[in-house]
C-alpha cells in the first residue's frame, strides 16, 4: 500500500515540476542562441558561442550548487561537464576569455539546489536530441568536438532515472516540493537571462 502511495506521490511531484517549469523552459528554448544549435545550417561560430555560455552555466553549478548536494546525489562528480566543454572548445580552437557566474549563492538551500540540478541534468537528456543535428555539420561529423552533447552516451537515460530517483526520495523525505520547483524555475530564468545578456552582437 505504501509503495503505491509513494509511487503516486512521485508521479504527482514530477508532473508538477514539469508543468510549473514549462513556461520558463519554452522561453529559454525560444531564444535565437538556443534555436541556432538545432538549425541544419548551424554556423560553427554559433556553436562555439553556445558552448561558451553553457560552460558558464556548468562552472557556476559546480561552484555553487554541487557543494550543497554532495551528501545527497551519490554520483555528483560524474555529472561535471566543464571538462567536456573544454575539450570541445579546444578542438574547435576557440579561446574563452572570461567565465561569468550565472547562479548566485545567496539563499540557496538543498531543495532549491536540487531544482537547479534538475534543469542542468535535463539539459543532458535534451542534448542527445541536439547531438543528432550537430553531428550532421561538417567539422563535427567525425565524433570530435561533440563531447558535451554526447554527455553520458548510451547511459544518458539511466543517469536521468537515477537522478530522478534521488530527487524524488529527497522530496518525499523532506516535503519540499515548492522549494525544488522554485529552484528549477530560477535556473531556467537565470540561464535565459545569461543567454539574453550575452547574445552575439
Amino acid at each position: 500500500m505504501s509503495n503505491n502511495l509513494d509511487s503516486t506521490l512521485t508521479i504527482d511531484f514530477l508532473e508538477n515540476l514539469k508543468n510549473q517549469t514549462a513556461t520558463s523552459h519554452k522561453k529559454l528554448e525560444s531564444l535565437p542562441v538556443s534555436a541556432s544549435i538545432l538549425s541544419p545550417q548551424m554556423k560553427m561560430a554559433d556553436y562555439c558561442h553556445y558552448l561558451s555560455l553553457m560552460y558558464d552555466v556548468h562552472y557556476s553549478a559546480q561552484e555553487i550548487v554541487f557543494p550543497l548536494l554532495k551528501d545527497h546525489i551519490t554520483d555528483l562528480e560524474e555529472r561535471e561537464k566543464t571538462q567536456l566543454i573544454d575539450k570541445d572548445l579546444s578542438f574547435l580552437h576557440y579561446t574563452k576569455n572570461n567565465t561569468v557566474s550565472v547562479f548566485s549563492n545567496q539563499d540557496i538551500n538543498v531543495p532549491f539546489a536540487l531544482g537547479i540540478l534538475y534543469v542542468i541534468e535535463g539539459s543532458s537528456l535534451g542534448g542527445r536530441f541536439i547531438l543528432k543535428n550537430i553531428e550532421t555539420i561538417p567539422g563535427l561529423d567525425q565524433q570530435e568536438g561533440v563531447s558535451y552533447f554526447a554527455g553520458y552516451g548510451n547511459k544518458t537515460g539511466s543517469y536521468w532515472k537515477n537522478f530522478l530517483s534521488q530527487l524524488t526520495t529527497y522530496e518525499q523525505q523532506n516535503n519540499c516540493q515548492d522549494e525544488i520547483i522554485k529552484g528549477a524555475v530560477y535556473a531556467f530564468d537565470t540561464i535565459y537571462n545569461h543567454f539574453l545578456n550575452n547574445s552575439k552582437q
